[in-house]
């Protein structure tokens, strides 16, 4: 195995430019991060109460009252520091770090004296501390206050909230463990592995990572911790886990190392294996690796949507079997694509290997992009890819799909979770080693980075995903050798690249185009086609049977009733019809339409008290418009279909 020691650039080396990104990465200082605050502190109307803040001060002791909202209601919290973090990072704001120092305190004094920190535990259940990891998700609320006080420190350099959760780190690995008098459980929801992780990156602690590896190590091993933990007599269920748990719901049916399938809850998935991606890297772990790559392969390539969305069933929000994807009752957690992008990004830098990133760009670019309004203030928990909003009825089996983003949730794991990746997206854009720069993404922006011991600073100037050509400028302070490496997208045609105006022969290597040379002030020019095409399913997926979907680059495309009528599945294409690409420059910022001819169903001389008839079908040539699946929603609530009835 080729190891890769690749790693992100700091937040703060990298200013974001980009045509499709830019107004996102604007609106989470100045719209997205206040409305989320907003809500914290339950200030919203008519939007699903929070009651994170409150929480807080109620377990301080600031507060009376009772403790409300789910039993991981503190996450939050910490999803939305993680994000002032990053933004911070970024570009600095004295008020916001006043609002998230303040926040930190509050954390701080509602810690308990052993170093313990859960709203609900504290105020609710203080006797019952570790008794239900099955659902109980102490250790799941903990990693992400872990993740924000690690992102918090690299941004400010105050270490406060890191001594704070360092505190409670330390008490997790001294609960948890092998030996004897420690509990020999893991997370029912995993999080906290990929936490501890990140901590012992920037402590140098390694009982951290002792333990993330124990998490990992001992999910699956015989007998089963939950079922045990839920058989006992005193089990105090959360969400009636007698009925309703099985052991491949939180991955722990085998060993992490013997598992070939993805399975039960997405989210908890996903996350697990981030864990077991970066603790292969950390330890050189070939058979942790070859299962990650299992379970990638089984994942991406039978279980994942062509928007890159994970998690088909509602009932328990994941897996089911392979080929099983509905396109109108899917869950498609908002949160699972975002724990995908961040899989495939380090399973990239584990192996060097191009090809995770295509799917961290799908994820990216449809569903994680869909999962907040153009405004910022609205969101989708689920994500469809066929909506009739008149049959989304409560107490139906579509009642989980809003036609309409919305303003918050019961459980609102995603809008947090949506902040953090939008500040954050600057990790995604390249990777790095001592003598070689990766080019992961295609996002505008200018950068500085140390390469062979050089300062070097780039900028990448393009109009990704409209167009292909891009230019990537170089200067360094001194004549000095670094390879560059360039990812060549599975859907590149005519790729091309050129040095100051010179055209290179293209060598690749693991889906990077490669350039090795001495550079100075340098000029690359990256070119490549995309063509938009017509797709089809495999077979298997016998939802989209006889069905085609659009797609160009990265992006899939929907009809949306805005462009195209009601009762879009009575459209009908034939795939080798022309496809006209133009640039909608009103809709969602600036996005690539795609038009085309198709045909529908006359449905006038069917009558309302005619259900059935063996009349023939009659066809009306209709002129067709998709946009990018990213955008639907964005103008009024309607119908929305992504995979369209082909017909000859």
């Amino acid at each position: 195995m080729d190891w890769k020691s690749l790693h992100s650039l700091p937040l703060k080396n990298i200013q974001i430019d980009d045509n499709y990104w830019n107004r996102y990465i604007r609106l989470v200082p100045e719209k997205i991060i206040p409305y989320q605050w907003e809500v914290l502190n339950d200030r919203v109307a008519d939007a699903a109460p929070s009651y994170c803040l409150q929480n807080f001060k109620i377990a301080a002791g600031e507060a009376s009252g009772e403790r409300k909202g789910a039993v991981f209601q503190d996450s939050d919290v910490g999803k939305w520091l993680e994000a002032v973090a990053y933004s911070l990072e970024s570009t600095p704001n004295e008020k916001l770090e006043k609002i998230a120092d303040d926040v930190i305190a509050l954390i701080g004094r509602a810690q308990c004296a052993d170093g313990y920190i859960n709203t609900y535990f504290t105020i609710k259940e203080g006797g019952r501390r570790w008794k239900n990891l099955t659902m109980g998700h102490e250790l799941y609320t903990a990693g992400h206050l872990i993740e924000a006080a690690v992102a918090y420190y690299n941004a400010t350099r105050k270490d406060a909230f890191l001594k704070i959760m360092c505190r409670f780190a330390d008490l997790i690995c001294k609960e948890f463990g092998p030996a004897e008098g420690q509990r020999h459980g893991c997370p029912g929801h995993e999080e906290i592995e990929l936490a501890l992780i990140k901590l012992y990156r920037v402590t140098g602690e390694q009982r951290y990572l002792d333990t993330a590896k124990y998490f990992v190590d001992t999910r699956g091993q015989k007998p089963n911790y939950f079922l045990q933990e839920i058989g006992q007599k005193d089990f105090h269920e959360v969400y009636d886990e007698r009925k309703f748990f099985f052991p491949e719901y939180s991955q722990s049916d085998q060993p992490v190392r013997e598992q070939t399938h993805a399975e039960g809850h997405a989210v908890r998935a996903v996350y697990l294996y981030c864990a077991m991606a970066d603790l292969a890297g950390e330890y050189q772990d070939a058979e942790l690796l070859e299962s990650c790559q299992r379970l990638w392969n089984d994942m991406v390539n039978r279980q994942m949507y062509i928007t890159g969305s994970i998690g088909s069933c509602a009932n328990y929000e994941g897996f089911t079997v392979d080929y099983d994807l509905p396109n109108d009752t899917n869950y498609s957690e908002t949160c699972a694509s975002i724990g995908l992008a961040l899989f495939g990004l380090r399973m990239s830098r584990v192996t060097g290997e191009a090809s995770y990133l295509d799917t961290v760009e799908r994820a990216l670019y449809n569903t994680v992009r869909a999962g907040i309004s153009q405004e910022g203030d609205r969101y989708f928990y689920v994500n469809p890819l066929e909506v009739w909003p008149e049959n989304c009825l409560p107490h139906s089996a579509k009642e989980h799909v809003k036609p309409v983003r919305q303003k918050w949730f019961d459980v609102a794991c995603c809008p947090t979770n949506v902040a953090r990746t939008l500040t954050s997206l600057g990790q995604y854009i390249y990777s790095v080693s001592n003598n070689d720069l990766y080019l992961n993404l295609f996002v505008g922006n200018q950068t500085e980075v140390k390469l062979n011991g050089t300062p070097v600073e780039l900028q990448l100037a393009c109009d990704f995903p409209v167009s292909g050509q891009m230019t990537l400028t170089v200067a360094a302070e001194q004549e000095t050798e670094f390879t560059l490496r360039m990812r060549v997208p599975a859907y590149a045609k005519n790729y091309s690249l050129r040095v100051n105006g010179q055209i290179q022969a293209v060598k690749i290597e693991k889906g990077f185009a490669v350039l090795k040379r001495k550079w100075k002030k340098d000029t690359i020019a990256i070119s490549f086609d995309m063509e938009a095409k017509f797709v089809s399913a495999n077979p298997q997926v016998r939802a989209d049977a006889g069905r085609i979907a659009l797609v160009r680059g990265p992006e899939t495309f929907c009809l949306e009733e805005a462009d195209n009528g009601k009762n879009l599945s009575a459209v009908f294409v034939n795939r080798k019809t022309a496809l006209m690409t133009a640039y909608d420059a009103k809709l969602c910022g600036g996005v690539n339409v795609i038009h085309f001819e198709g045909e529908r169903l006359n449905e006038e001389d069917w009558d309302a008290d005619t259900l059935y008839s063996a009349k023939e079908p009659v066809y009306q040539p209709v002129m067709l418009k998709a946009v990018p699946y990213a955008c639907w929603g964005n103008r009024q609530s309607g119908e929305m279909l992504v995979w369209m009835h082909a017909k000859d």
